[in-house]
């Protein structure tokens, strides 16, 4: 049965009032990789009555009143995206679809989605509070660099109006929320919840980490770049303070992170009855669904710690994995669904061959402020045993009704050379002749300030991995994805990336423009030119035309690009040397077969 969506199915249910309501900017689809079902469902498994308003016309408040006043709150998300990361291209153009809409279709949700939600929920209950979450909230909990309209913009908890602001996983703290508001508490008595952040008239300098205030970063790079840092190092739950930063008369006050989930809470979230499919009232498919009903997520976080990527200050980087006997029982229920074909698309999480890794040391790990985990080397404290990964792939392909188990989701192949035994399961029976990893980039200095590991690493993998298809007699490629415009890149180190990859036999067909997204360091990078936590300046493309320019010698191969790339090469004055880079056939599209030593002109597809 499916989270009521309508008066209709409260009534079926017997119910005429629900304790809280969630309004997204995702249709609804009743499966665990959604956030908003997943919590409505932690919530609804802990005795609360619950309903989802999905995608609403934001243009009036009538679409909010649909299913009457909740008891406690709303649960306000944007979606599974940041709504501007959503409508707009790294250039600033409108998108015309969105995989999270039946029919993939553009303008069901607004801009800033967060905002215009709260302000109709407002609008049409003025005395019922509301909290925000979602990445879009998460990640803009504090004062921010806004890249759309380049500046930098005040807490979305203030500018929401909102009551609450849960960022992160949310699961303990709106369950912790809900039941101190069951039990009589008003929303405005709650502040101590971890993974929470709320708006007050003043704070306690001896008990928070001030950061400077959101005028001061407005008008200064480099306080914004100290108010980052700051922050940032009050990631690990164990050790994290309070975090205060103040906004006018106002103040924002950030909790430290919630605990990690242990395995078995892990077991009993993914355990809860999801429909696995849209609801009903959709008579269009929606893409994101189908791109991700057969996948399964082994697990959550990520400790690589990526200059772009903004795991870090929303799931955090402790990995969190559920029992592998929580895994295979949710693939033995999939293999009964009507739409399952025999193929598991995909078993892993943020980095699949991160699944059951750890700290070593718990003393160290509640202390421990590294960025990453394996970057710049891998921590002597950091477990990289690959036995429960390798064992979960061998028993998930060897399931009843599995004809064949992928891992679609990345994996870190620095990390790989310490995990032989997952490299040859995963090499032999888990790829569907594409394996995508991430070097991002190949020039030193840039994967330094990336925070990636390097040429060096990525040759030795490449190696390996044509080496042990040769052995077992099959022809799989790499898809590499790269990233364009990132921090710390110039016109030049693009040039000598497209003719490192070149060289490799590698050409790539989708090249990733850089977006400046709140919540990453790269973005305070772009923003600032400074890394913040190291201070030292970092020249950043600014221009949509450098920008453009950097991904079109990526993109050398394509006879559209050739123009640019001419452009670009002038511009560099080694216009000379246009034919190390067009000359010499046009590549493989992706990389080169494992079976092979020599590019082939077949395209992939």
């Amino acid at each position: 049965m499916f989270i009521p969506t309508t008066q209709e199915e409260m009534r079926k249910r017997g119910w005429s009032e629900l304790d809280v309501i969630f309004v997204s900017g995702d249709a609804y689809i009743d499966h665990p990789a959604f956030g908003v079902p997943l919590l409505a469902r932690w919530l609804e498994s802990h005795g609360f009555r619950v309903g989802i308003i999905s995608q609403p016309d934001w243009r009036t408040k009538e679409p909010f009143m649909a299913l009457g006043r909740p008891r406690l709150f709303f649960a306000v998300s944007a979606g599974a995206m940041d709504s501007m990361v959503a409508h707009y291209t790294p250039a600033r153009k409108l998108r015309h679809d969105d995989a999270y809409t039946p029919g993939n279709r553009h303008g069901a949700r607004p801009n800033r989605g967060t905002m215009v939600y709260t302000s109709r929920l407002k609008e049409a209950f003025k005395d019922v509070p509301v909290v925000i979450g979602g990445i879009e909230a998460s990640l803009r909990r504090f004062a921010h660099y806004d890249f759309w309209e380049n500046k930098v913009r005040r807490s979305i908890l203030f500018d929401a109006k909102a009551d609450l602001l849960i960022y992160g996983m949310a699961e303990r703290a709106i369950l912790k929320v809900a039941e101190r508001m069951r039990d009589g508490e008003r929303m405005g008595e709650i502040r101590d919840v971890r993974g929470t952040a709320y708006g007050c008239s003043g704070c306690d300098p001896g008990s928070h980490v001030t950061i400077p205030s959101y005028e001061e970063v407005s008008d200064s790079k480099e306080k914004f770049a100290e108010a980052f840092r700051l922050a940032y190092l009050q990631q690990n739950p164990w050790s994290a303070r309070i975090v205060c930063q103040q906004h006018g008369n106002r103040n924002l006050v950030c909790n430290p992170p919630a605990l990690p989930l242990t395995e078995s809470e892990m077991d009993a979230v993914y355990a809860l009855p999801f429909e696995k499919n849209p609801h009903p009232s959709y008579l269009e498919p929606i893409p994101a669904w189908e791109q991700i009903k057969t996948s399964i997520t082994s697990h959550r976080g990520c400790f690589g710690g990526c200059a772009f990527c903004a795991i870090t200050m929303h799931q955090g980087k402790t990995i969190q994995s559920r029992s592998k006997r929580s895994i295979l029982a949710e693939i033995s229920a999939m293999t009964q669904k009507s739409w399952f074909r025999g193929t598991v698309s995909d078993i892993g999480g943020p980095t699949a061959n991160m699944f059951g890794l750890g700290c070593g040391n718990p003393e160290a790990m509640q202390k421990c402020q590294r960025e990453s985990c394996i970057f710049p080397d891998i921590c002597k404290n950091l477990r990289t045993g690959d036995k429960p990964a390798t064992s979960l792939l061998q028993e998930a392909r060897s399931l009843e009704g599995v004809r064949h188990t992928a891992v679609s989701s990345g994996v870190r192949y620095d990390l790989l050379e310490r995990q032989p035994a997952y490299f040859s399961e995963l090499v032999g029976h888990h790829v569907s002749g594409l394996l995508k990893i991430a070097p991002e980039h190949l020039i030193d200095q840039v994967t330094d300030i990336m925070r990636k590991p390097g040429q060096k690493a990525f040759e030795t993998f490449l190696a390996r991995f044509r080496a042990e298809n040769i052995r077992l007699g099959k022809r799989q490629y790499i898809v590499p994805y790269i990233i364009s415009g990132h921090p710390g890149c110039t016109l030049a180190d693009m040039f000598e990336l497209a003719l490192t990859l070149k060289k490799m036999g590698i050409t790539v067909e989708q090249v990733q423009d850089f977006t400046p997204t709140p919540g990453t360091i790269a973005t305070c990078m772009f923003y600032c030119g400074l890394d913040p936590m190291s201070g030292k300046r970092v020249y950043t493309a600014i221009s949509d035309r450098e920008k453009g320019l950097q991904k079109s010698l990526l993109l050398w191969h394509l006879p559209a690009e050739r123009g640019k790339v001419m452009e670009a090469l002038k511009e560099l004055g080694r216009e000379g040397e246009a034919g190390l880079l067009l000359g010499g056939g046009s590549g493989s599209g992706r990389s080169t077969p494992a079976l092979r030593r020599k590019p082939t002109t077949k395209k992939a597809r």
